[in-house]
């Protein structure tokens, strides 16, 4: 192994890592600390589901816009902190205009500035992946993962406590003092005023990036898997709780329910499940749970029910997310490999915002229950083309 592979880009100490990870968990806490109320504080303000379906999808069409954009600046720039200082700006902003009342046009601001929010955090994983070795790499991701899942645990367990606690808006100005603290902690965040290299994102090698099936075929998986959880816990689902009796600190529940073993399931896919039962297999049998879960959400009687169908979607959701990341760049060489991951995570920004805008249009015309349905519906899709082109992977590696 080479010198290179073993040194860090970023010499750093353990200051260093706690101070990065305290500032990702702010960065998901801020992002993520009113999700789970924002349908029902919606709903409370008299707005109509598909109302709400637009500014939830809002969210993911902003990130098809500027993510790849973003990008291309911090690559040029080779400067990843300004990046992150953005991202922690524009998360408190989008909590100011959530407290604007008067017009749903303040809660879809709000969505969209939260959709640049969360465009920066390929600054974030550029970063981070700088305080270790190459040969590290794969360490680095794992921990970094972790942390997203984590921060956006605490966001959301912090939501609905503030919001029985208090009123709608605590949740909102938490994040707006989650955004300033994290802003304020992002000065200290170490990186060279050279910046950081890496291969960047290429827009000669993009003609050449997007025509590679295998990375046409993952993309579109991930869309549809996009689909689902923007339908579902980030969408939806907090509506259904409601419906059936939830109060905030109930809520709190059914989004542990979901987000716990949606963490597990992270930590065990690509560690256990993948290497011993294939990446293929691992991911049907995550969509095929999902759609029969996501189905079953329409059909809860209870919280009791609707619990365990979000502790079993959780799971099989982070079954098939994390290792439809890893096969995105799988293929390519590390120089291509930035480009890959730009063009993947904006068009996988395709389901954040069909879902919930599909979703909204569905629930006002049929019932809020349909719309569950049809994120039924993209699951199987999704394991239908699994299934098709595993057997077409398996045939050509024969």
């Amino acid at each position: 192994m080479s010198a290179d592979a073993k040194a860090a880009l970023i010499p750093t100490t353990r200051s260093d890592h706690f101070i990065f990870i305290v500032v990702t968990l702010l960065y998901w806490s801020t992002l993520y600390v009113y999700v789970p109320i924002l349908p029902p504080f919606m709903k409370s303000s008299g707005y109509a589901d598909v109302l709400i379906g637009i500014v939830l999808g809002s969210y993911g069409f902003t990130q098809m816009l500027v993510r790849f954009p973003l990008g291309l600046a911090s690559d040029k720039l080779h400067k990843r902190k300004p990046f992150l200082m953005l991202g922690m700006v524009s998360g408190a902003l989008s909590c100011v205009l959530f407290t604007i009342p008067g017009s749903w046009l303040w809660p879809l601001a709000g969505r969209m500035m939260s959709g640049v929010c969360a465009s920066a955090w390929v600054a974030f994983t550029v970063l981070y992946a700088a305080y270790y070795a190459s040969s590290e790499a794969t360490k680095a991701m794992s921990n970094i993962s972790f942390m997203t899942v984590s921060g956006q645990l605490i966001g959301m367990t912090l939501s609905g406590w503030l919001a029985g606690a208090y009123s709608w808006n605590a949740a909102f100005i938490a994040g707006i003092g989650l955004g300033i603290a994290g802003l304020l902690l992002s000065f200290a965040v170490k990186e060279p005023r050279e910046g950081v290299e890496r291969p960047p994102i290429s827009l000669q090698h993009l003609r050449e990036v997007v025509r590679t099936p295998s990375l046409i075929q993952v993309s579109t998986l991930s869309i549809l898997a996009h689909c689902v959880l923007f339908i579902t816990m980030f969408g939806f689902t907090p509506l259904k709780a409601t419906s059936l009796g939830a109060s905030s600190s109930q809520l709190t529940l059914i989004v542990i329910a979901f987000m716990v073993p949606h963490a597990i399931a992270s930590l065990l896919t690509g560690r256990v499940l993948a290497p011993r039962y294939g990446s293929r297999n691992v991911i049907a049998l995550g969509f095929a749970v999902s759609a029969l879960c996501t189905i079953a959400i329409a059909f809860s009687p209870s919280l009791g029910w609707l619990a365990l169908t979000q502790a079993l979607n959780g799971f099989a959701q982070g079954m098939h997310l994390p290792l439809l990341l890893g096969l995105a760049i799988q293929p390519f060489e590390s120089s291509k490999r930035a480009t890959a991951m730009g063009f993947y995570q904006a068009v996988y920004s395709i389901g954040m915002f069909a879902g919930p805008f599909l979703a909204g249009f569905i629930n006002e015309a049929f019932g809020r229950d349909y719309g569950f349905w049809l994120g039924g519906l993209f699951a199987l899709a999704a394991l239908a083309l699994t299934l098709i082109w595993r057997r077409s992977h398996a045939q050509q590696s024969a």
